[in-house]
């Protein structure tokens, strides 16, 4: 039986996939509420294919509860935020895991940390509380670190079809935990030492980061020297070596805006690009309010509560606000004791922020300004209803709309 600790985004759907597949799975998490939730029936939050793979997960009879249970694998999958002053991870969630685990675990049993941690995370935390509860590592106790790689918004095929790495002390024990992943993973799976696997993940993530910023930059210069960055991009990439990515209004989630900072907190001396790379994206949302007072005074607009932003999620077409642009942008307000301003998303039914409305038709009666931050399936069907307001539009989603204003 597997004991997934933690039952997040990352942690819940890996617990119902391995149920699905012919695994006994317990799921456990602090959070009653949460426990409740599942144990009657509901998903935690919204993602394509989940209610369908919870349903199968119940079917094989997957469990739900706040207690550690006494087996031979763990799967730790729980938050690892970071100090904003530091820069490091904070690895206080996983070291209280681990050392619930301890409590229960049998001799012999393998804690796979899956939660995404900066390299030497395990050596630094993890291993010392282990040994200080007088365990031996190899002999009581086995550690292994497979971290995910999946995207909110497609986290279940990403889950069946991603390339793995599995970081292990022990080749066998890795071996082992491959052919646990390897029960519903079609993707390859390589097995290496644990540093190695904490290093590739955030790697994976800084080079994404700084890929973004690249084009954020870009998006700057062009405004300051009066040009089109798309029209820029788009030529730049009919290069056969030359692939920019799109600007936009900030980065968010909980992997491309945190990852790499982990970095910059442990080698910052060394990290100066990766640095820069990340105080480009953070500059973003206040970018975006400097160019929507540009608007409002291009467009004679004196009234700050006529502008309203849509989108409050950090990426299209899910429910994930972490970390999301739009929440940094109204924080840049607040930091100003300016009033906020007016928010609508379609995917966020409970109330987040002031000023937050839950009536489409609604909020665009109220506005004169549409500020677009995200670019939900639900916006570009409904194009035609933003026929007299001043767009300005950070996700390119009205494309074929003239007068709108861009990055």
């Amino acid at each position: 039986m597997v004991n997934v600790i933690g039952l997040g985004y990352i942690g819940l759907p890996t617990a119902l996939m391995l149920s699905s597949h012919g695994i006994e799975v317990v799921g456990t998490d602090c959070n009653k509420t949460l426990v409740d939730t599942l144990n009657a029936g509901h998903t935690t939050f919204k993602e394509k294919g989940l209610d369908m793979l919870f349903q199968a997960a119940v079917k094989a009879n997957i469990k739900f509860t706040t207690e550690y249970q006494r087996t031979d694998t763990y799967i730790i999958s729980v938050p690892t935020p970071y100090d904003k002053f530091t820069k490091k991870v904070d690895a206080k969630f996983v070291v209280e895991a681990v050392k619930d685990v301890l409590k229960v675990a049998p001799k012999g049993c393998t804690v796979v940390i899956e939660s995404t941690i900066s390299p030497g995370t395990i050596d630094t935390f993890v291993r010392p509380q282990i040994e200080k509860d007088g365990f031996e590592i190899g002999q009581d106790i086995n550690l292994v670190h497979a971290p995910e790689r999946i995207i909110p918004g497609n986290m279940v095929y990403e889950l069946l079809h991603n390339n793995r790495t599995i970081g292990a002390d022990n080749e066998k024990i890795g071996e082992k935990i491959k052919d646990l992943y390897s029960s519903f993973c079609q993707g390859e799976i390589v097995v290496t030492d644990i540093k190695t696997a904490e290093m590739t993940k955030v790697v994976e993530n800084t080079y994404r980061a700084v890929n973004i910023a690249f084009a954020n930059e870009l998006a700057k210069i062009c405004r300051y020297a009066g040009m089109d960055v798309y029209e820029i991009i788009k030529i730049c990439n009919m290069h056969p070596r030359v692939k920019i990515l799109q600007p936009g209004p900030g980065v968010g989630g909980h992997c491309i805006s945190v990852d790499p900072w982990f970095l910059v907190g442990d080698y910052p001396r060394i990290a100066k690009v990766i640095d820069e790379a990340m105080k480009t994206n953070d500059s973003m949302p206040e970018f975006v309010l400097n160019r929507i007072y540009e608007i409002m005074q291009k467009e004679g607009i004196k009234d700050i509560s006529r502008v309203g932003l849509y989108g409050l999620t950090y990426k299209e077409n899910v429910d994930d606000i972490r970390e999301s642009p739009t929440l940094q942008l109204l924080e840049n307000q607040r930091r100003h004791l300016a009033p906020e301003l007016k928010v609508y998303d379609p995917l966020i039914e409970k109330n987040i922020v002031a000023n937050q409305y839950h009536d489409f038709d609604k909020f665009l009666t109220d506005i004169d300004l549409i500020v677009i931050m995200v670019g939900h399936n639900q916006i570009k069907q409904q194009l035609d209803k933003l026929k007299g307001k001043v767009i300005f539009d950070t996700r390119r989603a009205c494309q074929g709309i003239d007068g709108v204003y861009q990055l």
